[in-house]
């Protein structure tokens, strides 16, 4: 195994190429799930980090190397969430029909997750450096990684949080609307866009076109609000 993580924390490629690979097994397992439960729990994105972290552990690879070589995926992340604008332009003419609801829905939905985190906080007698650090969690990382720092919140745990209420969301997306019987597109889109960012807005694509272009504008309205709003909450704890 020594030669095996020797081999990863030394070859970039490597890391990048493992990572690709066990995104494709996490996929090729899902597709050959039928059961809608199984295949919401058997999420890509939550496999193939857990193949990735077992790979890790098994090989004793450094993890800090590991992240350093991946690099070049996370560059690709920006301009892959640029191009979430593309459905919204092919159906500009939803966001015309409902410009009042959607704004308000994606508003009330970055709201009512700040006020879930601050009524969390204040029930857990959460410290303030940790309630400001959870405030931002579900709006894209690159957001609220920033909004936690300006606030003096620990980034890192930010980042985590982020990453696992976009899994959640990701996760849980067909079973809630399926229980709640949530079939219009446009509130799939904006509900999955709001709760879970860009993890959220993914599954929404695979949904379809009108609930991922919905969900992306979510992101940018839902982003705009937590901006505003977290530093006025931030203060109430």
């Amino acid at each position: 195994m020594a030669r095996v993580a020797d081999f990863i924390d030394g070859a970039a490629y490597v890391a990048c190429a493992l990572t690709i690979l066990a995104y494709l097994a996490a996929v090729w397992l899902q597709g050959r799930v039928k059961h809608p439960v199984a295949r919401a729990l058997l999420s890509p994105l939550t496999v193939a980090m857990v193949f990735v972290v077992a790979g890790v552990v098994l090989t004793g690879a450094d993890p800090v190397a590991y992240e350093a070589s991946t690099q070049p995926i996370v560059w690709l992340l920006t301009p892959a969430t640029v191009c979430l604008a593309l459905p919204l332009y092919r159906h500009i003419d939803r966001l015309r029909r409902y410009p009042v609801a959607i704004v308000a829905g994606a508003a009330a939905g970055a709201l009512v997750s700040l006020c879930v985190v601050a009524v969390t906080a204040w029930l857990f007698r959460l410290s303030h450096v940790h309630y400001v650090s959870l405030l931002p969690k579900s709006i894209t990382t690159a957001i609220g990684v920033a909004v936690s720092g300006e606030l003096g919140g620990i980034v890192s745990l930010t980042a985590v949080s982020i990453s696992l209420t976009g899994i959640a969301g990701n996760i849980m997306a067909g079973p809630a609307c399926r229980l709640l019987r949530l079939d219009e597109p446009v509130a799939r889109g904006v509900a999955l866009g709001s709760a879970a960012h860009v993890i959220g807005t993914v599954r929404a694509l695979e949904m379809g076109e009108v609930e991922g272009a919905m969900g992306s504008l979510a992101i940018v309205i839902s982003g705009i609000v937590t901006v505003v709003a977290a530093p006025l909450l931030a203060h109430l704890l």
